[in-house]
Order: structure tokens, then C-alpha cells, then sequence
């Protein structure tokens, strides 16, 4: 196996995350590497047992609990994977910046997707430090729901209004509770 290599793909929702990640596994694929595709246990969106982005195009996917990032290691090596590919990593324990640098330093090349920020606008779970650690950030941008400008944030939305500061982190959503908004018109309740 060659050198590690940790590859982040992040932004807001609705950006392409997910559609990226699943592209760069089917060149895995296309060229004739083992690859590993893990989702957290709490993103039941689209489908239980697949990777999926937004518009439905998906991979089949080990689901691993949020708070046992460590079983990702058991899984790279009993598949004797040349790539891991983790989406949602926002959602898993901190644990998984270890797992992550563990895969790196075997010789894996890891591909981790997710949100950089909450909804809140605050950096999200372990993202931060797996983007300062990696060899390669792609920063993905999605369309603003209002204003059709270049979009950064999650706009989450509770029957229809802008979420408080104080809502929780997380709750696992798709369009029914969020929007892709700018700077300008992403909006926080008091």
C-alpha cells in the first residue's frame, strides 16, 4: 500500500458532499482498488444501508454508531481496503479524528465528507480539525435559497422560521428542514 492520504470534502448542505464522495469511490472502483464506504448510524434520510446524496445516487455503505468510530478500523482492515470513505463525519464522537490519522498512517488513502459548520454557523464536530490535518480540503459551495448567490451556511428552519442559537446541533434533516442560505440571508431566531 502507498502513503496515507486524508482528503476532506466539506461545506454547507445541498453543496454536493455526498455526490463527490460517491465519485471519487467509482474511480476507486474503476480502478480495480478495495474500497470501504462508512455512514453514521443516525443518517436514515434516504436510505439505512447507503451512502446517498441529495438528488439519489448512492453506494452501498457500513453503518457504524456514532459514538464507535473505532469499528471503522476493524472494517478497513478486514476488507484489506486500499480506501476508507466517510461521509457525515461531523456526526461522529471526536474519536474519529484518531481513527482517521490511524487509517493515514497505515498506508490508506481516506476520503472523509461532511458539514464544516452547524447550523448556528459554528464549526461542527471533529470537521475543523480533520480539515487542518488534511493533505486536501475541497471547500464545496451550494446555491442560497433566497437570493440565488453562492451559499456557505445551513439555514435550519422549524415550521418555517429561522432555528434558535440555542436549538440542538444536531438533527439529522434533509429540504423538509433546511436550506442552503449566503451570508446575507441566513437568519438566527433570539
Amino acid at each position: 500500500m502507498a502513503g496515507g492520504y486524508l482528503e476532506v470534502i466539506t461545506g454547507s448542505m445541498f453543496s454536493g458532499k455526498s455526490e463527490e464522495l460517491i465519485r471519487r469511490v467509482r474511480r476507486v472502483v474503476i480502478a480495480r482498488k478495495k474500497a470501504v464506504v462508512v455512514k453514521p448510524s443516525i443518517d436514515t434520510r434516504y436510505s439505512a444501508s447507503e451512502v446517498r446524496s441529495h438528488d439519489g445516487n448512492g453506494l452501498d455503505a457500513h453503518v457504524v454508531d456514532v459514538a464507535r468510530p473505532e469499528e471503522i478500523l476493524a472494517l478497513a482492515k478486514s476488507a484489506n481496503a486500499d480506501v476508507v470513505a466517510i461521509d457525515e463525519a461531523q456526526f461522529f464522537s471526536p474519536a474519529i479524528v484518531d481513527v482517521v490519522m490511524s487509517l493515514v498512517d497505515e498506508g490508506r488513502r481516506v476520503i472523509v465528507a461532511g458539514l464544516d459548520m452547524d447550523f448556528a454557523r459554528r464549526p461542527f464536530g471533529a470537521m475543523p480539525v480533520l480539515m487542518a490535518m488534511a493533505d486536501e480540503v475541497l471547500k464545496l459551495k451550494a446555491i442560497c435559497a433566497v437570493c440565488g448567490e453562492p451559499a456557505t451556511f445551513n439555514q435550519r428552519l422549524i415550521n418555517g422560521q429561522p432555528a434558535r442559537r440555542s436549538d440542538p446541533v444536531v438533527m439529522v434533516g434533509g429540504q423538509e428542514k433546511y436550506e442552503a442560505r449566503c451570508r446575507r440571508c441566513h437568519q438566527l431566531a433570539d
